[in-house]
């Protein structure tokens, strides 16, 4: 009996085994199977739509059969929520990555694997984000298992986030040095352009990230300089930033023709920008918002939005994200002998959601020693400068002067000067209700508002910044791209080369040694500007006559007396030799320590590049509590819940 039951189950095992391979004139005696060869076939997927490329192929790496299954499968459901479990934390990085497991790249009819060292970059910068809300690494992102080496021929999945898939036309070969492209430029292209840029002028140019939009996207940068990716001694530092608010597009645009003129125009022997490039550095950052830009994009240009894309990812508007340190500056002014400026960050702030594109800037803000800056909107035709916060908050519209009034006037009129309509004195055109006041505002005097980045730079750093309103039009059509660049050409040019007003020095010991963080003080003007590594300062000041003092901890004052014509058009050179003091007044050493940022400072923890700041622990898994908060996002999986995103298991 017992036998014949093992022959009936042995029979049963045979009866359902899959039938053997067909060798070649089996096909048709029913005792093979033929096996169909896999083909490429377009990603269906809806997390995995914005990939570098269009097919992929089934079964996947994981052994996933088909659409369906993958879309039910709880690897998919994690790639899809972890912008929601990480708060944004290495988006869309991590989403990409997976989806080149769950959905690899498919090109005539083979599938290519990511790259390993991709996915080792983004474990080591994103592993921390897991590990505070206390969530073990997927195992379908393991780096050995499901990823390739660069030799054995592999594709990077995060290429589209720093604009390596360049979708710009090929041009002639046989284009003058001096051609610009007037075009609406997609974030691709913009990092193209400017990548190209700075290859054909590779001695003088180079490019850099900030770090990244809240969607991934890098925040580039092009700069110019005799020595590229290094302060000089003395050289000022200047930077634009443009595309701000997402739907103002021009400033993006006039920065990316503005690094290409450059480039051109110094090959060329243009003695201007020679000498501008040679005796400063200068940092151009087109787009600080790509991701509100890509959704501007979508209405088209020629469409006058107000709102859309004029945010960020977030919903956040980068120019209300910074602190307020405006409104401590007013309650400081009232304070004999308190400075308005190197303003410490609040510890509040930090409470409210902080755009990573804030943190970035400020970030940049501390890592260079800028003078000179503005920030390219649209919308209007004038040039504004701070305090853009009113000194009474019920106050829409009050004239809010900084210390600094006379210079910041200055500044402001250097560019409208420059520029032939906002300097065209007919009021029945864009910009035309600036005409009585020369093109140019006191930004809480035409409307106020808190959390702007000119207050900050100027509260915060040494660095003056205006705001510059390009045009009354935010996206304008590309046949009006060509007129807007040569009426705000010599405009920009005429801005940077007033970095090199006022003075600057080098303040050091009787040994020749610098000092850091020196102050540099002027008499009358209630605003200091400090050393940098090396030493060396900038003081912008209109013409006159002054009196300049340094001064440092554990050194005593010096004083001296300068005199600035007004046809003078470089920075005067004003050097300090303090000397040590045994003891250092007490008063003058709890204005420095108040002055120094918090000693707790969020911003010093913040990697702007790999994004991978730890998010706090929103629970965890305290003791008793058998899984984690985020499990519920997986409850509607019965069969496949992700125990391997627990760490106990």
């Amino acid at each position: 009996m017992v036998l014949r039951l093992l022959l009936l189950l042995g029979g049963l095992l045979r009866a359902t085994e899959p039938a053997p391979r067909c060798k070649t004139g089996q096909e048709t005696l029913g005792q093979c199977q033929t096996v169909q060869k896999a083909k490429c076939v377009d990603i269906a997927l809806s997390s995995c739509t914005d990939v570098a490329y269009t097919q992929t192929m089934y079964p996947n790496f994981l052994d996933q059969k088909s659409r369906e299954v993958i879309e039910y499968s709880s690897e998919y459901i994690l790639i899809s929520v972890l912008h929601n479990l990480l708060q944004g934390e290495c988006n869309p990085d991590l989403r990409l990555l997976g989806c080149s497991v769950l959905a690899p790249q498919c090109e005539k009819d083979k599938v290519i694997k990511p790259c390993r060292h991709v996915c080792e970059n983004l474990k080591k910068n994103c592993l921390p984000a897991f590990d505070a809300i206390d969530m073990a690494w997927p195992y379908f992102l393991d780096c050995d298992r499901f990823f390739a080496g660069e030799e054995e021929g592999c594709f990077d999945p995060l290429a589209k986030l720093r604009g390596e898939v360049d979708v710009e036309e090929d041009l002639p070969s046989d284009l003058p040095a001096t051609f610009i492209q007037f075009k609406h430029h997609s974030y691709s292209q913009m990092v193209s352009t400017l990548k190209k840029t700075a290859s054909k002028c590779s001695h003088i140019a180079t490019t850099y990230s900030i770090g990244r939009s809240f969607e991934g996207k890098d925040l580039f940068v092009i700069e110019f300089s005799t020595k590229p990716g290094h302060h000089e001694l003395l050289k000022p530092e200047f930077k634009y930033i443009g595309n701000m608010h997402g739907n103002e597009v021009v400033g993006k645009e006039l920065l990316i023709y503005l690094a290409q003129y450059l480039c051109s125009e110094y090959l060329l022997g243009n003695p201007r920008i020679q000498t501008l490039i040679n005796n400063t550095r200068i940092h151009l950052l087109p787009s600080l918002n790509p991701d509100g830009y890509e959704l501007a994009a979508e209405e088209g240009a020629g469409y006058n939005g107000w709102v859309i894309g004029r945010q960020t990812a977030q919903n956040l508007d980068l120019n209300r994200n910074f602190p307020d340190l405006t409104s401590e500056a007013y309650r400081r002014a009232g304070i004999r002998g308190a400075r308005l400026d190197h303003i410490p960050i609040p510890q509040s702030y930090w409470w409210g959601k902080v755009a990573p594109e804030t943190k970035a800037v400020m970030k940049w803000l501390r890592s260079i020693p800028f003078v000179l800056s503005a920030s390219l909107h649209g919308g209007e035709l004038v040039v504004t400068y701070p305090y853009d916060y009113s000194r009474h908050p019920m106050e829409e519209k009050m004239f809010s002067p900084t210390p600094d009034e006379k210079m910041f006037k200055m500044l402001a009129k250097a560019y409208a000067d420059a520029h032939p309509v906002i300097s065209d004195r007919s009021e029945l055109r864009c910009g035309g209700n600036f005409v009585k006041r020369g093109g140019i505002i006191n930004g809480a005097e035409w409307y106020s508002f808190t959390g702007g980045m000119a207050d900050f730079n100027y509260l915060h750093t040494n660095c003056f910044e205006v705001t510059v309103e390009v045009g009354c039009e935010k996206f304008p059509l590309e046949e009006e791209l060509f007129t807007i660049w040569h009426e705000n050409r010599d405009a920009l040019l005429n801005y940077m080369e007033m970095v090199h007003r006022g003075i600057k020095g080098i303040v050091s010991d009787k040994f020749g040694n610098p000092i850091k963080n020196a102050r540099i003080s002027v008499r009358g003007i209630q605003h200091d500007v400090t050393t940098a590594a090396d030493g060396d300062y900038w003081r912008l000041l209109p013409p006159g006559t002054y009196i300049i003092s340094a001064q440092a901890a554990g050194y005593s004052r010096v004083m001296k007396r300068v005199t600035l014509p007004a046809k003078m058009k470089r920075a005067g050179r004003v050097d300090f030799v303090l000397r040590p003091v045994e003891a250092w007044p007490n008063k003058l050493l709890r204005r420095s320590m108040e002055d120094m940022y918090d000693p707790y400072d969020p911003l010093e923890l913040f990697d702007p590049h790999a994004q991978h700041g730890q998010p706090e622990a929103r629970g965890g898994s305290p003791p008793g509590r058998e899984k984690p908060w985020w499990w519920s996002y997986f409850s509607s999986l019965d069969l496949h819940k992700p125990l391997w995103l627990l760490k106990q298991h």
